[in-house]
């Protein structure tokens, strides 16, 4: 009768463990009840998306989330898919290994290696328009909840002194009309981020110490034009 005891009080506690256990895997945040429609963002892109020359709390959609956080709305995940160096195709390839989960809001900013490779403009249409599509699919169809960036302007930086600028500025608007045409024949939402990062050329402190990328300081700059667009989706 002991011995049954035992073991009854032994089943007992590991039982209790393994839940214990299993709570501690499905509830993050502990002690806050899990929302029924949880604020998630899925930032897509390239080396401006994930940061390349700044430290992670100062990329755009980090510190998009600190300002929503003041404003009382909390993102309870942000997931990156974005490598320096990736072209559209590298995105496509990405979410198809990858195959990224549903999300809240989708953010995308990609082209700027397309250009930078003297890719042509009707290849990056076709990709883009792919891309795109399947963010709104990733956003559950609802292109309102998807925000795509203008490509930033990296002729103004000490890495391009010795190119031809011109051309460079000139190609980065042919992209960026394509992006722009293609975000709204779908119905997403388009913010243009390139003016500023042209202000780079005056202003050496929105430049990145790599001198290729935004500083931190651009990038907060970033954050405060996509957060109309943030507050609404996130509704």
């Amino acid at each position: 009768m002991r011995l049954l005891c035992l073991f009854a009080v032994c089943f007992s506690w590991l039982a209790c463990k393994k839940e214990s256990a299993d709570s501690i895997i499905s509830s993050p945040v502990p002690f806050r009840p899990t929302p029924t429609s949880p604020h998630t963002w899925l930032a897509l892109g390239d080396s401006y998306t994930i940061g390349q020359g700044v430290e992670a709390r100062e990329r755009f959609p980090a510190q998009a989330v600190d300002l929503l956080y003041k404003k009382n709305i909390s993102v309870d995940t942000l997931t990156y898919l974005a490598t320096t160096g990736w072209t559209t195709t590298d995105l496509l390839q990405a979410m198809d290994s990858r195959k990224p989960l549903p999300h809240k809001v989708v953010t995308l900013l990609i082209g700027v290696n397309d250009q930078y490779r003297r890719w042509d403009t009707g290849g990056y249409r076709i990709r883009f328009r792919e891309l795109l599509v399947r963010a709104v699919g990733l956003a559950r169809g609802n292109s309102k909840r998807v925000c795509v960036l203008s490509i930033p302007d990296y002729s103004v930086t000490p890495y391009a002194r010795n190119m031809d600028t011109t051309r460079i500025r000139k190609e980065i608007d042919q992209f960026n009309q394509i992006n722009r045409d293609e975000t709204q024949l779908l119905g997403a939402v388009y913010v243009e981020i390139t003016a500023l990062t042209r202000e780079g050329r005056m202003f050496p402190s929105l430049i990145a110490g790599d001198g290729l990328h935004p500083s931190g300081m651009d990038y907060r700059r970033w954050a405060d034009k996509l957060l109309p667009f943030l507050e609404g989706a996130f509704q």
